[in-house]
């Protein structure tokens, strides 16, 4: 079942999810110099399921429910998505095929 988070006006359509990403952090070295994530070996990113679509449908036309719900913390590959912005949030829309992981 669709699920829409009143904030947002985006719906992602077919078995596609919008998250809004977790924030770029960044760590100090022992040294005090500040490294940002970019600069680190690549790993996936997480974030936060806004909303998602009502699913895939098969060739006979039966839907198949996207088994992610609104407030699921996931996991999901580096450049698996398409960055869409609304007001001045920035979000993704991933394909539940690119969700890598529920964090619990």
């Amino acid at each position: 079942m669709s699920k829409k988070n009143a904030k947002v006006s985006i719906m992602p359509l077919g078995d596609r999810v919008l998250v809004k990403p977790e924030e770029a952090t960044t760590e100090k070295s022992p040294s005090g110099i500040f490294i940002p994530d970019t600069a680190k070996k690549e790993k996936p990113e997480t974030g936060t399921v806004i909303a998602v679509g009502p699913g895939k449908r098969t060739d006979e036309g039966k839907l198949i429910p996207v088994a992610l719900k609104v407030g699921d913390k996931v996991m999901f590959s580096k450049y698996g998505f398409d960055e869409v912005k609304a007001g001045d949030e920035e979000y993704y829309i991933i394909a539940e095929s690119s969700i890598l992981a529920v964090i619990k």
